[in-house]
């Protein structure tokens, strides 16, 4: 049977001041009228009955989480007691799910990517499906094919061409390529051989759960401790006990770039990882000053902007070009957009000033 897991502990940084540590972007409404975690789950309609889903996240985001996604039953919602990376988030819910039915299939998801055709991400998790089906030892993820040289995704090398399903190309996965300079993206680009690598993974819970065993017992030793507690009246005392005790690690270093058995299936839909402000410039259309607003606004000789500001507020900008401009109660942040990943720099300078409360 086949189940969702959808990792919504993230912190987002890159999206502060908007996104802080008590509301981060996957809560927010950044793109639509629906926050980033709700458009994923609605994403699954019609492929995964809520009772089918499992959302990890964190202690202090769980009862978000649920005001949101009330459709969701609460025994669908995993909190950690604290973050141990990917790695031991999926080895997690892998192993409960293998608790509950040693068959289960994981497609495992981030809560706040973008792709705006339903029907063909289904399609694409159909065809994975039955590439699973054929070889239950396979691990399958979807290749974005790249659109320009993106230094901020990992990428993903193809190998020879597998299969065909329904339409879609199937490819033995080569290597797993690191976030690249820009020199080596646009060769990346340029050869045609390789895929953003979407974050988006299906296989067979017994197959995470063994790979972890091989190659990272400091997680999957935890993580097996917790699972023989699964429903019983101990649980929470062992997870919170046993939890922090995991390995941190991605599962991409942990399991990805290890497996032999590392299939691609070539996307058919949309895809934005919305990692940092640029990206709502990508995903909205910019105005006849290639300006991208989201809230009020009135600009003078303002061009190449992307401003934002929440309820009535009212940002006014004259002569400005290429700026970041985020309102929001509390703090303001102004920035070119070539420095975006400064941001981040902000947020530790703020930390250290004591700023707690904008975080």
């Amino acid at each position: 049977m086949l189940y969702a897991v959808i990792m919504a502990g993230g912190s987002g940084t890159r999206f502060w001041p908007a996104s802080r540590a008590a509301r981060p972007k996957q809560l927010l409404e950044l793109v639509s009228q629906q926050s980033m975690l709700q458009s994923t789950v609605e994403r699954l309609s019609g492929l995964v009955i809520p009772e089918q889903m499992i959302v990890v996240t964190g202690q202090a985001l769980a009862d978000q989480v649920m005001q949101q996604l009330p459709q969701l039953p609460t025994d669908s919602l995993l909190v950690e007691p604290c973050r141990r990376d990917t790695a031991a988030c999926i080895g997690l819910a892998a192993a409960l799910l293998a608790g509950r039915d040693p068959h289960a299939c994981m497609l495992v998801m981030p809560s706040d990517h973008v792709i705006t055709d339903r029907n063909a991400f289904q399609q694409a998790v159909r065809a994975a499906m039955s590439l699973l089906e054929s070889d239950p030892t396979r691990i399958i993820t979807f290749g974005i094919p790249p659109t320009y040289p993106a230094e901020s995704f990992g990428y993903i090398e193809r190998g020879a061409a597998l299969a065909e399903i329904s339409g879609l190309t199937a490819y033995r996965v080569a290597r797993f390529r690191e976030k690249p300079d820009r020199p080596t993206a646009e060769r990346y680009l340029q050869s045609g051989g390789f895929y953003w690598n979407s974050g988006i993974f299906l296989w067979q819970a017994q197959t995470i759960l063994d790979a972890l065993k091989r190659w990272e017992p400091g997680i999957a030793g935890p993580i097996d401790q917790i699972a023989e507690a699964d429903g019983t009246p101990a649980f929470s005392e062992v997870l919170a006990q046993e939890f922090p005790r995991a390995v941190a690690k991605s599962i991409d270093y942990a399991v990805m770039e290890r497996y032999d058995n590392v299939v691609t299936i070539e996307a058919p839909f949309d895809w934005d990882d919305v990692g940092s402000w640029q990206a709502i410039a990508r995903l909205h259309a910019a105005d006849e000053h290639h300006n991208t607003v989201r809230g009020s606004h009135v600009g003078i000789d303002t061009t190449g902007c992307i401003i934002r500001s929440e309820g009535k507020h009212m940002i006014v900008t004259i002569d400005i070009h290429d700026l970041i401009v985020v309102h929001t109660a509390g703090a303001t942040l102004v920035a070119p957009k070539h420095a975006e990943e400064r941001i981040r720099e902000a947020v530790q300078r703020l930390r250290e000033l004591g700023h707690d409360d904008l975080l």
